[in-house]
């Protein structure tokens, strides 16, 4: 947020001086001089967070502390947003525990739909057109006070217009010497020849009642004549009233002041953007591949040592206070690819070398104070669409493995266009609700779906302070068969031989994930997810689970830094009863596709430490073990060690 363009009038209150003495008081005040401060600077900046997706649908502009910026799916940090809506920020930064998370989740803003962020400021709505106006000024002020010099004018020799033969100048000299008042204006004027106003009067009286002050304070009393108090005594009680509505306006003044630095909002366009360059490897492993018989006979072909760098750049153009457009455009070079299971994912590795694409271009907009709205043709989903308890999450600053950043049920469908809302009903729970397609015409076909639809509800609770709950629900249209959970069993439906396609699936889909700040410097938490999914007009069904526990440690061995632990299973089919040839455990043992499970259980153990270099610069090792790989008993475990540095801007 950019600051106001304006004087501080707190050091200047003290300014206004010597004027009094052309009334011939014999130099006992001097009078502060009150700065006018200009109207607020527009533009105002609007901040951003760069990996996760901000919070939900935020969107008001008054003030985008931390602020909270939408990225692409894979790059959310969907840690609960604070309690009103905000925009997304402009130059996107690490998410990161160390700094205090909110006490509430669903208190949180509507950030999450339009982002958001690391994150922050007071997000209260915009303030009354009033508020810009400028405040009431002394009157009479025919010379305005230089902005550029602030240091009170102590030294009668030091003022411009007043000579040694002035009649003013003992009087003046009388006063600092024996009581440290202000002789002068900090542009080194006396201004004695101007006309007076009551109020400026009072403000001198003020000013030197408040050095008598001190010095009776720290036993300087004997520095004070008492003619002199006698005479601060008259002057006060006759000038209570008008010192009285000085100090008033001044503290109004102040609040104003301090309104219109937060509910500032710029109209103009902000860049933002977010490197991640990865050096990844994996460890040499066989697996038990189709069909499956107990043997490791095929080899990892892609253990080999090697880089991706992955780029988003982010455009966030806000039209009003309470509204925004967001563009995001992506970049990759290298890939970890080839490679024989889904488990080994990595949260920055998209799969495919590929030119600039577009990633996000969707509209966010504030109903009322508590409901926002986003609508788009791409990066609409749930990840951008649902708030997270976990805030740790972030594929740049977060755990390294896309199975880690959240339950995998929330990848379902990575839908693109569509629209949510995000309505904060109570001060301790919200709703968030999207619908999302990957079709670029939009919802459905005049025929029926023909790509993948995908509707998302969520309940936000915090029950108390330090804990966060979210409870989900998902209901998705696939036509080939895979959820594209992007890690574990997302493939439900087996490749027909004779059409080269697998069937397609209704799923129905539940999870919930909890969130427990233990400490500053401790969080516990965990998810667990249900998938039921069965093909249309058919029989049977096949189900998945999958769960995650994980502590995180924010500010480890120094403010920033974030520790991580992470253990769990990927999604798993525990039964599969479609029509034979469907269920894919079956037909990876035998070809048949007959009834049953996974034989296996893959387990996933990962640690990471982050380390906070600077406010845009992180360094992350990493390391992750998949044991059983694609819940396969004889397949080798597989190792992989990654070392993450992420640059944002």
């Amino acid at each position: 947020m950019q600051n106001l363009n304006q004087k501080d009038d707190r050091p200047n209150r003290q300014i206004l001086t010597g004027l009094i003495l052309g009334w011939g008081l014999q130099g006992l005040f001097s009078l502060p001089a009150l700065a006018q401060p200009s109207l607020p600077e527009s533009p105002a900046a609007i901040e951003n967070q760069a990996q996760r997706t901000p919070t939900a649908i935020s969107v008001i502009a008054v003030e985008a502390p931390e602020t909270i910026l939408p990225e692409n799916q894979q790059f959310v940090d969907r840690s609960i947003p604070p309690s009103t809506p905000s925009l997304p920020q402009s130059s996107p930064t690490p998410a990161t525990l160390a700094e205090p998370a909110p006490t509430e989740i669903a208190v949180d803003s509507l950030q999450k739909i339009l982002v958001e962020n690391p994150q922050s400021a007071n997000q209260n709505l915009p303030a009354d057109a009033s508020l810009l106006e400028s405040p009431t000024t002394i009157e009479n002020q025919s010379e305005p006070i230089s902005e550029e010099s602030t240091e009170q004018v102590t030294s009668v020799s030091q003022l411009s217009d007043v000579k040694p033969t002035d009649w003013a100048f003992q009087a003046l000299q009388s006063l600092v010497e024996r009581y440290g008042c202000i002789a002068g204006y900090p542009d080194s004027t006396f201004r004695g020849n101007r006309a007076l106003t009551r109020y400026e009067f009072a403000a001198g009286v003020n000013a030197c009642l408040d050095k008598i002050r001190e010095l009776i304070g720290t036993g300087n009393e004997n520095r004070v004549k008492q003619e002199d108090l006698v005479k601060i005594q008259k002057l006060q009680e006759e000038f209570a009233a008008y010192i009285a509505v000085l100090r008033g306006r001044t503290d109004l003044l102040e609040a104003r002041i301090t309104e219109v630095e937060a509910n500032q909002f710029s109209p103009t366009v902000k860049l933002s953007g977010l490197t991640i360059v990865g050096i990844q490897g994996r460890s040499p492993n066989r697996a038990d591949r189709a069909p499956r018989d107990g043997k490791r006979d095929t080899k990892d072909p892609g253990t080999n040592i090697n880089t991706i760098a992955l780029s988003q750049l982010y455009l966030t153009a806000q039209f009003t206070p309470r509204s925004n457009l967001f563009i995001g455009l992506l970049n990759q070079r290298g890939k970890t690819s080839p490679q024989l299971t889904e488990d080994v994912n990595l949260a920055y590795d998209f799969g495919e070398n590929s030119a600039l694409t577009l990633s996000d271009l969707n509209y966010r907009f504030l109903v009322g104070d508590k409901l926002a709205v986003i609508g788009g043709t791409a990066g609409v989903n749930m990840i951008s669409g649902f708030r997270g308890p976990n805030r740790a999450e972030s594929a740049a600053s977060g755990p390294i493995s896309t199975f880690a950043q959240r339950n995998p049920i929330l990848n379902i469908g990575l839908g693109q266009g569509g629209a949510g809302i995000d309505w904060q009903f109570a001060k301790r729970a919200s709703l968030q609700a999207v619908y999302s397609t990957t079709v670029p015409g939009f919802f459905v076909s005049s025929n029926g779906p023909s790509g993948h639809n995908t509707l998302g509800l969520q309940l936000t609770l915090t029950l108390a302070d330090p804990l966060d709950i979210t409870v989900y629900y998902v209901n998705d249209y696939s036509p080939n068969g895979n959820l594209l959970g992007l890690a574990g069993d997302s493939q439900l439906t087996a490749v027909n031989p004779s059409t080269s396609k697998s069937a397609s699936l209704q799923t129905n889909a539940v999870g919930a994930t909890v969130n427990w700040r233990v400490s500053s410097r401790i969080s516990l938490g965990g998810w667990a997810g249900y998938t039921n999914s069965r093909i249309p007009g058919k029989s049977g069904s096949v189900a998945t689970t999958n769960y995650m526990v994980f502590v995180n440690f924010p500010d480890l061995f120094g403010t920033g830094n974030l520790g991580g632990i992470y253990i769990g299973q990927p999604p798993k089919i525990v039964s599969s009863n479609l029509p034979t040839g469907n269920n894919i455990p079956d037909f990876l043992d035998t070809g048949l596709g007959g009834k049953g499970g996974q034989p296996g259980t893959t387990t996933h153990v990962e640690m990471f430490y982050r380390w906070q270099v600077s406010d845009n610069i992180s360094v992350t090792p990493g390391v992750m073990v998949i044991f059983q790989p694609d819940h396969t008993r004889n397949s080798d475990p597989i190792t992989v060690g990654v070392l993450r540095t992420s640059f944002s801007f």
